[in-house]
């Protein structure tokens, strides 16, 4: 399916989870919508004109897709805006404990670190399997499918746990629309947000947050605007940020379209029977993945690894530090084939 992507051919292309790669007939909505946009801005743009029903129609159709209910999910640019908005909501208080994953984007450890700083709360982070909400624990924060490994999560006890102990339940889903079913009434986070520009592959700018109804009013949109009115719904409140190009949000339900047209679960089947079979030489970090997997990396210079295998081979591939140390994170889309994964292994060796 190489032909169906615009990913530059000289590049082996192993990095879809850090911004993913949107198929030509998805990138070819996108446009069609910004040309729209760009003919009659006001049109388009205003709130007493086209914007609402456009945005209500690809909404829906991403509910449908992820399995919550219309009025409880909203678009956002990204998952990291989404959380944001609702941790930066949050009024926490000195001994109030927030129970984090030990393997969560560091982005978001950020975000934690400023916001426990700020109400002086406590941070405890321990390994997914061993996050136990306990009498102190006023939130629990964890990922669907972690970035650092690939290891998918059983969420949907947690968050029944978290439930159960008086704590709000958030997860980050950046990594499981589309790489994964994703069913949230099933999951039952009281908060969960997920990226659609990632694995769905839907144009840069996509993703959503959902929230249980009897969370949503503590959650304040981070842009108060026009939409800030008596009555709004959940989805009106996050909707107006000012200006911006909603396109990617609109051509969403082409990027479902695509895969349903692809036999997606087909192609995701292939994508990690590729990666389970090639041998990096390196050490796994987890055997629960689908199409993303972290290797320990041991390296005196692993910044330098990870230039010399772009400037000397052409393979995008990421190199980072983690908590658990060094880790190169292989991921595997359906333009992805055999050779790709053959040539990092020998750009290795």
């Amino acid at each position: 399916m190489k032909e169906q992507f615009l990913l530059d051919p000289a590049v082996v292309y192993l990095n879809h989870g850090s911004f993913g790669a949107c198929p030509v007939p998805v990138f070819e909505a996108y446009q069609r919508f910004q040309r729209e946009l760009e003919r009659q801005p006001v049109e388009f743009l205003a709130l007493e004109r086209r914007l609402p029903e456009l945005l209500d129609a690809a909404r829906t159709r991403l509910a449908s897709y992820v399995g919550a209910s219309p009025g409880d999910l909203a678009f956002a640019p990204n998952a990291s805006s989404a959380l944001n908005a609702v941790v930066r909501s949050l009024e926490l208080a000195p001994g109030d404990e927030v129970l984090l994953g030990d393997a969560e984007y560091g982005g978001m450890e950020i975000l934690w670190d400023y916001v426990a700083r700020r109400y002086g709360a406590t941070l405890v982070r321990r390994p997914f399997g061993e996050l136990d909400p306990g009498p102190r624990t006023r939130v629990v924060f964890c990922s669907h499918v972690e970035w650092t490994s690939g290891r998918v999560n059983d969420v949907a006890e947690l968050c029944r746990r978290a439930r159960e102990a008086g704590a709000l339940s958030i997860v980050d889903g950046a990594h499981a629309p589309g790489q994964i079913d994703v069913d949230l009434e099933a999951i039952g986070a009281d908060v969960y947000a997920g990226n659609c520009h990632k694995w769905l592959c839907a144009p840069k700018g996509s993703a959503f947050l959902h929230a249980r109804p009897e969370v949503q009013p503590l959650i304040e949109p981070l842009v108060v605007s026009w939409d800030w009115v008596d009555g709004a719904a959940f989805h009106e409140l996050h909707r107006w940020q000012g200006t911006r190009d909603p396109s990617a949000y609109l051509a969403v339900p082409a990027a479902i379209d695509f895969q349903a047209g692809h036999d997606w679960p087909a192609v995701r089947q292939h994508c990690h029977e590729l990666l389970a079979a090639q041998d990096f030489g390196l050490e796994p970090l987890t055997d629960a993945f689908v199409q993303m997997r972290g290797f320990r990396v041991d390296h005196p210079d692993p910044a330098e690894l990870k230039r010399r295998l772009y400037d000397e081979h052409r393979i995008e591939v990421p190199v980072f530090e983690t908590s658990q140390g060094w880790v190169l994170r292989v991921s595997v889309q359906a333009y992805n084939d055999e050779s790709d994964l053959q040539a990092l292994a020998a750009a290795l060796r």
